[in-house]
């Protein structure tokens, strides 16, 4: 098995290959992620949400997420893996950025780390990464942990503003040296418009035809509760059947119908003999003690 290089990634475009990326958080999705074949996978601070518990990604810490990004590189063996810095751990300096991607590449194996937005600030941390050798995958459109300042979770680029914003950021976080850039929620025309002018690859979510996909893991396979982004397409149904397997176990467990002689251990006749023989002995000792 070749594991993949940005070298790799950055030809696949040109060669009229799809990149193909997902989430993951663990390392059983790390593992089903690799032997589907993927591209990429991201460790993403969505995972603050998916897997542990958080209202939203602002909430997440570094060690939290070194902790999901470790597991991740245990189950990946050829996909390129990029992890999410979260929300604070890059906001106060340049050398605070380098600093947090140095911890992903050192403790966790990252191959990139993610940094979101296309303004001055996020531009300067991400070319002071990128100087230190780090390579850095961008993120435009919507992005999550800022969604406040931008008017909640919703789509980018469909007002002029919004637009021309997009297309600045877009070259501007090329040229801050990003190797490839997600794009997050933007009409699929806009990113066609992206696509024709700039060199990295363009891997959309919610944002049409582009070089590549990436959705969450959990929610391509069914496993998220409640109501999901509209651009989310669910490939399977894993939580349904999850919820139902757990209930049949329950049921089961309640009625006494598991474990069943399939399910346990076969006692030898000597070995249940010394054991109700030890039992006797301490049975009696017991009682005569009280």
């Amino acid at each position: 098995m070749t594991r993949m290089t940005l070298t790799r990634l950055t030809e696949m475009p040109a060669q009229g290959e799809p990149i193909v990326m997902v989430t993951a958080y663990d390392y059983p999705g790390a593992r089903a992620a690799e032997r589907a074949g993927v591209d990429m996978v991201l460790v993403g601070d969505s995972g603050a949400q998916t897997v542990l518990g958080y209202d939203s990604t602002v909430g997440v810490t570094v060690d939290e997420m070194l902790v999901l990004a470790r597991a991740v590189r245990r189950g990946t063996e050829t996909a390129f893996m990029v992890c999410d810095v979260p929300f604070g751990s890059t906001e106060v300096s340049d050398e605070q950025a380098v600093e947090t991607a140095i911890r992903f590449v050192t403790s966790a194996g990252a191959d990139a780390v993610k940094i979101e937005g296309g303004g001055e600030a996020r531009l300067s941390r991400l070319r002071a990464v990128v100087a230190a050798g780090i390579p850095v995958v961008g993120h435009i459109g919507l992005t999550p942990q800022t969604a406040v300042a931008l008017g909640g979770m919703r789509a980018q680029g469909r007002s002029v503003a919004s637009a021309e914003r997009l297309v600045d950021e877009a070259l501007a976080v090329q040229d801050a040296g990003a190797c490839c850039i997600v794009i997050e929620a933007v009409p699929a025309e806009i990113t066609e418009v992206l696509r024709s002018i700039l060199d990295v690859p363009l891997i959309g979510i919610g944002a049409g035809p582009a070089d590549g996909q990436v959705l969450v893991l959990h929610d391509l396979l069914g496993v998220t509760e409640g109501a999901t982004a509209k651009f989310v397409k669910q490939y399977g149904a894993v939580g349904d059947a999850t919820v139902s397997a757990i209930a049949e176990y329950a049921s089961e467990v309640r009625s006494a119908a598991f474990p069943s002689d399939e399910h346990r251990y076969a006692a030898r006749t000597d070995a249940l003999e010394a054991a109700r023989n030890r039992a006797g002995v301490l049975a009696a000792h017991r009682d005569n003690t009280r």
